[in-house]
């Protein structure tokens, strides 16, 4: 029982993370010394190499993913046509047009009353674009390149 509650007359050190951040380089060098853009931080040739090699390993990925997800819902389709062709399965592919034009305009509807949330977060994504040009630039080509590899 002593061994899952430490003694209360234990001390522990509290560590003040500015005064941390002066006395060790190595983390004002990762963090920055302030939270402004990148593009006071680092180089032009730094961020297009950190935005295009971030772009290419989501590029790569999103690929791969791509990929499997098309394959995974494409042979389902044909699964599905096999067992219907072969009498398995039968549908009503009336009721499913219905069903998904009703899907559509529901969709719809709701698309119209965006939340505020939503516009929010497209307002600060535009202006980390813009404070951050380059790297973002170095990111959507290493994305293309991640695509096409």
């Amino acid at each position: 029982f002593q061994s899952l509650f430490p003694p209360e007359d234990e001390v522990y050190e509290v560590v003040d993370l500015t005064e941390y951040a002066r006395r060790h380089q190595w983390w004002s060098r990762v963090f920055g010394n302030n939270s402004g853009p990148i593009a006071e931080k680092y180089s032009v040739a730094t961020q297009i190499m950190m935005g295009g090699v971030t772009g290419w390993c989501a590029g790569y990925v999103f690929q791969r993913v791509g990929k499997i997800a098309a394959t995974a819902i494409g042979g389902g389709f044909l699964l599905l046509q096999i067992a219907n062709h072969s009498g398995y399965v039968q549908v009503d592919w009336k009721k499913v047009e219905k069903d998904v034009n009703k899907a559509k305009k529901h969709l719809k509807k709701k698309a119209n009353k965006a939340a505020p949330e939503i516009h929010t977060f497209i307002e600060e994504a535009t202006d980390f674009i813009k404070r951050n040009i380059v790297l973002t630039s170095g990111f959507v080509g290493g994305f293309f390149l991640g695509l096409a590899s």
